[in-house]
């Protein structure tokens, strides 16, 4: 636990400030000095599209529970009229559903060690918020068949957009004038304090209270982006593994996969794709036609305005 930082930023990159407020509060919920009859954690995660807030989610899933499927996944969107509150904790007997519970409590009762993650909290039917409060203010909920639901040993993370446009704005005056390298939403007190309003105006004070964090995610740079390569290339290093193959890439190629991914609006999201069409597409071609052997490094270079896959020539030692 004392290493939680590391770790979780071995996948998420840029977001520090979220990790250290996450990683506090699960150390608190550990050494035993929180309320023992809530949730280990409870966060709402503001910010930009494809910055890292679901990744945090299953990287916090993965170092909490070794598995990153320990993450059950409520989109909010489903939850707009008020009759889905049934559909989240079960419909009471007679009606229609009975027999197949709550999608939450049903989740959380099979797999009581796990991440909660509601996306879009703010498109939720505020009768789903009392459900929430009580979640998070007695650690458990009783379902459509009234039997009792702990969430005491789940994490619960809520992601909003509420106060995205002050975020862009922000971040477009920091660009314009000093820049982006050390921008941080949450040592920003103005866009703080902006972005507050927007949600006291939209929650009830009740439910932000009982919330434990409530973090500002920062939008990610090109510097970030690179990170993020290195990141998905580690990955792929496991995949060709098991064919006893290893690759390399060039600053070039990071650069250039970089500058193809970056986009200040969707974040990150667009730089997976880049990934599989300029380096997994073709490197599955190369494989197929027996390019590479067991025990070749491929080293993957941008020249020439295109990706160039070499088997990279390994020094003998003499």
């Amino acid at each position: 636990l004392l290493k939680m930082e590391d770790r979780l930023r071995m996948r998420v990159v840029g977001q520090d400030e979220a990790i250290q407020a996450v990683s506090d509060a699960v150390r608190r919920a550990r050494a035993g000095i929180q309320d023992p009859n809530r949730p280990i954690g409870s966060f709402i995660f503001l910010g930009p599209t494809g910055v890292g807030k679901t990744e945090l989610a299953k990287a916090l899933a993965e170092f909490l529970f070794d598995d990153e499927n320990a993450l059950v996944r409520i989109d909010m969107s489903e939850y707009q009229e008020r009759h889905t509150v049934a559909r989240l904790i079960g419909a009471p007997p007679g009606y229609v559903g009975y027999e197949e519970g709550g999608q939450l409590t049903e989740a959380v009762r099979r797999r009581p060690y796990s991440i909660v993650l509601f996306d879009e909290i703010e498109k939720a039917h505020p009768e789903v918020f009392n459900v929430l409060l009580q979640l998070l203010d007695d650690g458990r909920l009783t379902d459509g068949k009234g039997r009792t639901v702990d969430f005491r040993n789940t994490v619960v993370i809520m992601t909003s957009n509420i106060g995205s446009t002050h975020i862009q704005q922000m971040l477009e005056e920091a660009e314009r004038t000093r820049g982006t390298e050390h921008w941080s939403g949450n040592n920003n007190r103005e866009l703080r304090e902006r972005v507050m309003e927007d949600l006291k105006a939209f929650f009830r004070p009740e439910f932000l209270n009982r919330v434990d964090e409530i973090i500002i995610f920062n939008p990610l740079n090109k510097e970030l982006l690179k990170q993020i390569v290195d990141i998905q290339i580690n990955r792929m290093k496991g995949y060709l593994k098991q064919k006893k193959i290893d690759i390399t890439l060039t600053e070039a190629a990071k650069e250039h996969l970089a500058d193809m991914g970056y986009d200040p609006v969707f974040g990150a999201r667009p730089l997976k794709r880049v990934i599989q069409k300029e380096v997994l597409n073709e490197l599955a071609k190369l494989l197929l036609e027996g390019r590479f052997q067991e025990g070749d490094t491929i080293e993957v270079d941008y020249r020439d305005g295109k990706m160039v896959f070499e088997k990279a020539l390994v020094a003998e030692v003499v």
